[in-house]
């Protein structure tokens, strides 16, 4: 998968878990920006290791400041 794709099922992810419209996310929203705490977070990373089908390394969201980050990081994944 490229990584326009992933983008934007990631979005898509990010705005149905995090109730912010889909035009306001891009590669350099800060999720603090989006008031992501650390239980949204870990809804995320759920979220996305069943729709991409892999795992998350425990850490793997420590580095994950922007949603540029995590398109990267399960880019690398994949």
């Amino acid at each position: 998968m490229d990584r326009d794709a992933i983008f934007a099922k990631a979005r898509a992810i990010i705005s149905e878990t995090l109730d912010v419209d889909e035009a306001d996310i891009t590669d350099d929203t800060e999720f603090k920006a989006l008031e992501a705490d650390s239980f949204d977070m870990l809804e995320l990373v759920s979220a996305f290791e069943d729709e991409f089908e892999m795992e998350m390394p425990d850490d793997g969201m420590e580095r994950v400041v922007t949603v540029g980050d995590v398109v990267n990081a399960i880019e690398e994944l994949q």
